[in-house]
């Protein structure tokens, strides 16, 4: 699957974030089932995943984040933490962006990685987005300036 996902089957904003969710879980999965040696397709992994994540934050950060600080009942507090949580991820996108995959710490980054953003998204699905859920907010409208930012990120190489 492309990084960049910009399919518009999406019902709505929240179910384009959890997709994307998904889809870097199957990748850490993939990851953490590779072999020892299996060096080119750790990186390649490596690689879509930090785009993956890449484009999924700013689309958050730009659009989503703003909507629900002011849609959910705890938004501002949700929102604040999650963008801690994002500022922690990308340096270890960074870090692991610049790495081999036979670097001494390339796996542990990407397996604290994997941890940051299994705890990030169980705090959006089962916090976030129950509580923009129940709000007044577009999520269709809201859908589709992300799926729009995601194709600029396209045309642009993110």
């Amino acid at each position: 699957m492309n990084p960049v996902e910009t399919n518009h089957s999406f019902i709505d904003a929240i179910a384009m974030l959890v997709a994307d969710h998904e889809n870097v879980k199957a990748k850490f999965q993939q990851i953490e089932k590779l072999d020892e040696g299996a060096l080119r397709a750790k990186k390649i992994l490596a690689e879509e995943i930090c785009a993956a994540l890449t484009v999924h934050c700013i689309i958050e950060e730009e659009i989503f984040y703003p909507a629900a600080r002011d849609a959910a009942k705890d938004g501002p507090d949700l929102v604040n933490e999650a963008i801690i949580e994002h500022a922690s991820a990308k340096e270890l996108i960074e870090q692991i962006k610049i790495m081999e995959p036979d670097d001494e710490l390339f796996d542990a980054k990407v397996k604290v990685l994997s941890e940051q953003i299994a705890h990030h998204v169980l705090e959006e699905e089962t916090e976030m987005f129950p509580q923009v859920k129940k709000s007044q907010l577009n999520l269709v409208a809201l859908r589709d300036q992300m799926l729009e930012r995601k194709k600029q990120m396209t045309v642009q190489g993110l």
